[in-house]
């Protein structure tokens, strides 16, 4: 991964969420199966967007055939979503590469407290097309941003039957709050 990569994404990410992001390095577990640039970003809430963002930088590179960064809001600062970013991403580079509509298990709640335990890669729906393409020079394809949406097993479940859509549906139909870490299952 070229420093070209991560600037072009790092720039891709301030201009859509209005604010520069802040480097956050976990160094707990086998991080050094990652790309040794590899890091993830907070961007702190600002007026107009009450959320904390955090979204991964290198977790794929310019090489890759599809080329792939998550993002994941929360209510409030928390570490352990830089962990839990770092662990997606160690998943998806050693174990099996990930893509829209895939599922994730935390392997723990999201945030402290919260039901939602898994994580379902969704389109950038808060921001549109155009944060989730960006063509980066000397890439492959152009980098996917997708969003990690925290999920309940009992709503994973669900979308390995029904379908991602029809997990939407449900979603849309019960007006979901996406920031609300006790938020019930919608299923």
């Amino acid at each position: 991964m070229t420093t070209t990569y991560r600037q072009q994404l790092q720039q891709h990410y301030a201009q859509q969420w209005s604010v520069s992001g802040e480097a956050c390095v976990w160094s707990l577990g086998p991080t050094e199966a990652l790309n040794a640039r590899f890091q993830v970003l907070k961007f702190a809430s600002r007026p107009g967007r009450a959320m904390v963002t955090y979204a991964t930088c290198g977790m794929s590179s310019e090489d890759d055939e599809a080329p792939l960064e998550l993002h994941l809001f929360a209510p409030y600062e928390d570490e352990l979503l830089v962990e839990l970013l770092y662990a997606v991403a160690y998943y998806h580079q050693t174990t099996r590469p990930l893509g829209l509509g895939h599922t994730v298990n935390f392997g723990r709640p999201w945030l402290a407290t919260s039901h939602c335990t898994h994580g379902l890669l969704s389109l950038p729906y808060l921001d549109g097309p155009q944060l989730e393409w960006l063509s980066v020079a000397d890439a492959q394809a152009p980098v996917r941003c997708l969003w990690l949406v925290p999920i309940t097993l009992a709503e994973k479940d669900f979308a390995r039957e029904f379908g991602v859509d029809a997990l939407e549906q449900k979603w849309e139909e019960a007006e979901f709050n996406y920031l609300d870490p006790l938020r019930a299952s919608v299923v």
